[in-house]
């Protein structure tokens, strides 16, 4: 079974994978817990992961280059190659560039929504405008993708500046985690918003993948 990644480090398994039913997933790594998660649960041994760093979505213009290099490196070893990154800040050039490269990618905005659901996501439009997310994956990571990168941990005076347009914390949670919970909380309160938690699951993310691996 593939092992869960570093943020700093391109990793990898089934490379020495040879035509007959298989299929790579190349993911972000933020999403890799789930993933190995869902593979293990439903018993997709002919898919295998391919993760980036999860400190992309930091610096997205980066994001399609990576992606695409990633394509490029492991197309000529598998059957198909499904893309788990929704638009994540790309403004539509993933999705470009992955039609150009002839491979799929989930649909959505963000992970936030599909983890919701798409169409729930959407449906729910203004009600979330003034909301900030987190993911179990946030929540777990919180200082080094949220709290540092903003400089929080230096000028904690900025905190108003930043989030005064927020509201609410909104934590949407894949397992059900009672420590994760309390965390998440605190990080509502580190930000000085209200709290609410959303129970979602995989959302999407299950069922795209329940799709991708009916194909072969």
């Amino acid at each position: 079974m593939t092992k869960p990644p570093s943020d700093d480090t391109l990793t990898h398994s089934g490379l020495e994978a040879h035509h007959g039913g298989r299929i790579l997933l190349i993911a972000c790594g933020a999403l890799a817990h789930e993933i190995l998660t869902l593979k293990r649960l439903n018993g997709w041994d002919h898919m295998d992961l391919t993760c980036l760093p999860a400190k992309l979505h930091l610096y997205p213009d980066k994001i399609t280059e990576a992606v695409a290099e990633a394509v490029e490196n492991n197309r000529a070893a598998y059957d198909h190659i499904f893309v788990v990154y929704a638009d994540c800040g790309t403004g539509g050039q993933l999705a470009a560039k992955c039609a150009d490269l002839g491979v799929e990618m989930i649909a959505g905005p963000h992970c936030y929504s599909f983890f919701e659901g798409n169409d729930a996501f959407a449906a729910r439009g203004d009600d979330d405008m003034r909301a900030f997310f987190l993911t179990d994956f946030l929540v777990r990571q919180f200082d080094a993708f949220v709290w540092k990168p903003m400089g929080l941990d230096r000028h904690p005076e900025l905190r108003d500046m930043i989030f005064g347009n927020y509201t609410t914390l909104i934590y949407q949670a894949q397992t059900e985690d009672p420590a994760l919970l309390s965390k998440a909380r605190a990080c509502a309160d580190r930000l000085g918003l209200a709290f609410e938690y959303r129970f979602t699951g995989y959302g999407d993310l299950k069922t795209s993948l329940e799709n991708q691996a009916s194909k072969y």
